[in-house]
């Protein structure tokens, strides 16, 4: 619900503090409901703070409870976010800061949790056109059979952008506010991100055979550097290298990758030991198991981003902490493909920073984190047989503040701290799912639904307001997938 305060809110203020000496008959007849009714003052403040000129802020977030991820701490009852230029610039209790501050737009949320958004750290956004379109299928011919040769078809800049749109609609208003995504023309994804508001880093593909957006490993490369260059500055949108698998590219590009990255200071996001199949070929192939492969390339650092790992020893657990390298884990994909299980209490007792993501529409089939990070929790519960496995808090860390730290954006978002900016989510926990509430991580993590999610900010604008779309038409996001979606099945664009 949003709360609009009066215009002058420091008359609202001193309003009030007449209320509080003078006796009723002695105020205006009008004065005497305005200012003792104001939503914008809290209903007992003391009287030294209504003398105090009141700071300005662009907006104040009043919510019924706070998570913000700094650690396993419960969540905080009745607390107030301010926001100006997009940052936080004060947290605390709503008693103390309503009396400090006034603002363009206040939101009363006083049934709600209010979170930091939650950062998907890898996906393909524009598959979200081949949602359901290759189904119950293993990787391989899932790849090679269906989603190649279809995207060898299809694949053109009005394909991604109207892949790339349908999928950021369904992100936010499931709660993302941070997608890293790897496919095709990110120039144009990283065009509808910045148009639709959304926070996004592109991993730029890379491979060693030819396809519509790219005829070489060099080519795909300065492609890439091309993108940096054109987003070093911006806000929201940053680039990384996208070599797909260890499989599909070559020593030398990832040499020149892993040089690249160092010298432009950028992350490398890719898809490693993600079956057990890629395992077995790489070591016909190459003697070697992937990820040895890759430290032997020194791609391992923390600018890696190994997304899925499934098929992990005991040293190469090791070799991930000691390198400071980032795993993405996938649990949704990876149980559709049956691709097998990533350790990730394994590797977090290791102290290895682990994120989620949704992967592609087509081998998950949603872009719901909140559904990604409950899978989590209860997968390495049953993997371990330790029901205290991945607790709630920690899979909703994994859902957010480690997210953006595998991102290399962990000093910009991922927890609710005064200098870091504004993405953030509110579920309206007032819903039969969600009732009644003993423990708020627990509730987020285990019960609540995207459907909840009522209001999303990202770098404080506000793009989802009573869990309607603000910015992105929806409609015509919607009819242009429709229109993909019956071409594709046709085999032939309408």
């Amino acid at each position: 619900m949003l709360t609009q305060c009066p215009g002058n809110a420091f008359q609202a203020a001193a309003g009030a503090l007449l209320a509080a000496i003078l006796p009723a008959w002695q105020l205006p007849r009008s004065g005497r409901s305005r200012y003792t009714a104001s939503p914008c003052l809290p209903k007992s403040l003391p009287m030294l703070d209504l003398l105090k000129p009141l700071l300005h802020v662009d907006s104040l977030l009043h919510v019924r409870w706070l998570l913000p991820m700094q650690g396993p701490a419960s969540a905080l009852s009745h607390q107030t976010v301010a926001i100006t230029d997009g940052i936080i610039v004060d947290v605390g209790p709503s008693q103390e800061l309503i009396g400090r501050y006034m603002a363009g737009r206040e939101y009363t949320l006083d049934r709600h949790v209010l979170m930091p958004g939650l950062v998907n750290a890898h996906g393909h956004a524009p598959m979200a056109l081949l949602r359901g379109f290759a189904d119950d299928l293993p990787l391989q011919p899932w790849l090679e059979q269906k989603i190649w040769p279809a995207e060898a078809k299809w694949l053109g800049e009005g394909y991604v952008a109207a892949g790339a749109r349908l999928a950021i609609a369904e992100m936010l208003l499931g709660g993302t506010t941070t997608f890293c995504d790897m496919y095709f023309h990110p120039e144009v994804i990283a065009g509808v991100a910045a148009e639709e508001g959304i926070r996004a880093q592109l991993a730029a593909p890379i491979l060693d055979f030819p396809t519509a957006f790219a005829g070489s490993a060099d080519e795909y490369i300065a492609k890439a550097t091309r993108l940096v260059d054109q987003y070093r500055h911006h806000d929201r949108i940053s680039v990384a290298f996208g070599p797909h698998a260890p499989y599909t590219v070559s020593n030398e590009p990832l040499r020149k990758i892993a040089m690249l990255a160092e010298e432009l200071d950028i992350s490398i996001h890719m898809h490693v030991h993600e079956n057990a199949q890629e395992i077995t070929d790489a070591r016909q192939r190459d003697g070697l198991r992937p990820l040895r492969r890759l430290k032997q390339l020194e791609l391992l650092g923390p600018r890696m981003q190994c997304v899925h790992m499934t098929q992990l020893l005991d040293d190469e657990i090791s070799l991930l902490a000691e390198s400071g390298a980032h795993v993405v884990h996938c649990p949704s994909s990876n149980l559709k493909l049956a691709s097998g299980f990533c350790p990730v209490s394994d590797l977090l007792a290791a102290g290895v920073n682990v994120a989620l993501g949704t992967d592609s529409c087509s081998s998950n089939n949603s872009l719901d984190m909140l559904a990604e990070l409950k899978l989590a929790a209860l997968l390495a519960k049953g993997r371990s047989g330790d029901a205290g496995a991945l607790p709630a808090w920690q899979a909703l860390q994994m859902a957010t503040r480690q997210g953006a730290r595998a991102l290399g954006l962990e000093d910009r978002i991922g927890s609710i701290e005064i200098g870091k900016q504004a993405d953030l989510v509110a579920l309206d926990l007032q819903e039969p799912r969600t009732q009644p509430i003993y423990d708020v991580n627990s509730t987020v993590a285990y019960s609540a639904a995207a459907s909840q999610v009522s209001h999303v900010w990202v770098q404080g604008q506000l793009l989802v307001t009573d869990h309607q779309l603000t910015r992105l038409d929806l409609e015509a996001a919607l009819q242009e997938a429709n229109r993909w979606g019956a071409g594709i099945a046709a085999g032939s664009l309408i």
